[in-house]
């Protein structure tokens, strides 16, 4: 007698991950050093930005006065903008083609009327990330709408386990670098203050030499900490506005899933 073959598992529906961005953000930091430096060298260090003597006659030499803190510092801002593009595209992408808030309301007014190909034709329509987690919900509902074998609270826990298993798998990728950016906005404030306290140890070491000072070392020691203090706080600023920008959007995201998700579970218990 022939064996008979296990039936195969029904496939549970998922997410599909519809946040794009950089997936290593190390290579983001190595090719930005290596632009820091290049500029600090061959720009800032060009002899047109210094007079005969080596003091810089503009802003790019006196930015080149800065020491070797300077590249690190401006790898740390070219981070900083990289990254705060990058999250932009992948926000905007997740978020989908059309305004969050009619496509929110525009699913619960299919719920309503317990249209669900309407709504998730509108999950076709909008994309992105909200878009996808609601579309598993409701292949997920159409599904529990079928099953006779399940009480009610048990359709009822998967439809809610399907919702939450659909953001986690969202989650990650709309926070992806954002760790990144929280970390240059203390980074950043230190290594300018450690220019800083670098410069200013230049500029003490020329004053307490005996006889006159040294007018150049001085200056160079006060540009150097000027230099450095300025990229600094201009790392750490960025990076603050774009953090707190970024998470406020993703803190949007999820509570239109979390509004549309409920929905879809109150619907059911309140049809079935």
């Amino acid at each position: 007698m022939e064996a008979q073959k296990p039936a195969a598992k029904a496939k549970q529906p998922s997410a599909k991950n519809n946040a794009p961005g950089i997936k290593n953000a190390a290579w983001v930091i190595i090719i930005c050093a290596c632009i820091a430096v290049c500029l600090f060298i061959f720009w800032f260090g060009n002899d047109m930005h210094f007079d005969e003597d080596g003091h810089p006659q503009n802003l790019w030499g006196t930015i080149y006065k800065g020491g070797f803190i300077v590249p690190v510092l401006q790898t740390l801002f070219l981070t900083v903008i990289v990254l705060a593009v990058e999250r932009y595209i992948a926000l905007n992408s997740a978020k989908g083609k059309g305004n969050i808030a009619k496509f929110v309301a525009g699913v619960k007014a299919c719920l309503e009327k317990n249209d669900i190909a309407g709504a998730r034709a509108l999950c076709a329509k909008q994309k992105g990330s909200v878009a996808a987690v609601v579309d598993s919900a409701l292949i997920r509902y159409a599904e529990m709408d079928q099953n006779t074998t399940l009480s009610k609270e048990q359709k009822i826990a998967n439809l809610q386990k399907q919702v939450e298993e659909a953001t986690a798998l969202e989650m990650p990728t709309l926070q992806q670098n954002l760790p990144i950016l929280a970390t240059m906005t203390t980074l950043g404030t230190l290594v300018g203050l450690l220019g800083t306290v670098m410069g200013m140890i230049k500029s003490f070491q020329a004053l307490s030499q005996s006889g006159a000072p040294d007018s150049t070392e001085l200056s160079t020691g006060i540009s150097e900490a000027l230099i450095n203090t300025a990229f600094g706080i201009a790392t750490g600023a960025f990076a603050v506005i774009f953090y707190n920008y970024y998470t406020n959007k993703i803190d949007n995201l999820t509570y239109a899933i979390d509004e549309i998700g409920f929905s879809i579970v109150q619907t059911f218990a309140a049809t079935h």
